[in-house]
């Protein structure tokens, strides 16, 4: 029973997994390839109102050299400058990605991101879902698979859904889809059955997030569960009872300060039953 709960659950995971990691990309622009600038400032402290400068090189031709750098959040363009927009640490990703790592707890809505929504209300045709950011999103009852004017579908007040944003502006209201681009959930849609909800920072939530993440890998040695992880610091959890279920909730919680070491032995802890 133990190893069929398991698989269900790192299918489940690798599903929603495949959605979120979308949400660094915010910018495309030509740059100097060796990225100089930047590379001096990776794993220092920035503050907004920080600015990188470039020259761009220009080749015997008279032509410029250029590269793509990808900035991701905490970082806007403006011009031929990149300006810091939030407090915290520079982070680089091979080859050209750069984005600032802050402990925020206010979730900002953006393009590509997969989150997990409360539905709120009904309004005609558009469900509103609170996204946890400054004001909800709207999700269409066709932007689920096989749905038709017809086949409308089972969508409470109340109810989870795992869904992307395809309008994430500050000038449009947000608005939500649970298909990809081929109108497949893809692991998208209602859920959330005798699990728990609730909020882990945005910081921890990337860190839960990343391919080879520790803390997940950690977490498998202890119970089977199935996760759920938005972007939006919404985090779901379900394993086989509901004591499990508060100790796994209890257990990410305490992750958001410590160490590897300090992290791998209280699941070691937890784990024995010590705790």
């Amino acid at each position: 029973m133990q190893a069929a709960v398991k698989t269900q659950r790192r299918r489940s995971l690798s599903r929603f997994r495949r959605h979120t990691n979308t949400g660094h990309s915010r910018c495309f622009f030509a740059m100097d390839p060796v990225h100089a600038c930047f590379k001096e400032k990776i794993g220092e402290v920035l503050l907004p109102g920080d600015v990188f400068s470039f020259r761009l090189p220009e080749s015997g031709d008279g032509s410029v050299k250029t590269d793509k750098i990808i900035c991701g959040p905490g970082l806007r363009r403006n011009g031929e400058e990149v300006q810091v927009c939030k407090s915290g640490i520079l982070r680089h990703k091979p080859p050209n990605m750069y984005w600032i790592d802050s402990q925020q707890r206010r979730y900002v809505p953006a393009k590509g991101e997969s989150v997990i929504g409360i539905v709120t209300a009904k309004s005609g045709d558009i469900f509103k879902v609170d996204v946890g950011g400054s004001e909800q999103a709207s999700l269409s009852y066709l932007a689920f698979e096989g749905a038709t004017k017809r086949n409308r579908p089972n969508v409470q007040v109340g109810d989870l859904v795992y869904g992307q944003f395809t309008i994430a502006n500050k000038d449009m209201e947000p608005e939500l889809v649970c298909i990809d681009s081929c109108g497949r959930a893809n692991g998208m849609g209602v859920f959330g059955a005798d699990g728990l909800l609730f909020k882990l920072s945005l910081g921890l939530v990337r860190r839960l997030l990343a391919p080879q993440s520790e803390i997940v890998k950690d977490l498998e040695k202890i119970f089977p569960f199935e996760l759920v992880v938005g972007m939006n610091g919404r985090v779901w959890v379900k394993s086989k009872t509901v004591q499990q279920t508060l100790i796994m909730t209890n257990v990410l919680e305490t992750c958001e300060n410590m160490t590897s070491q300090q992290r791998q032995t209280l699941f070691k802890r937890v784990a024995e039953g010590s705790l």
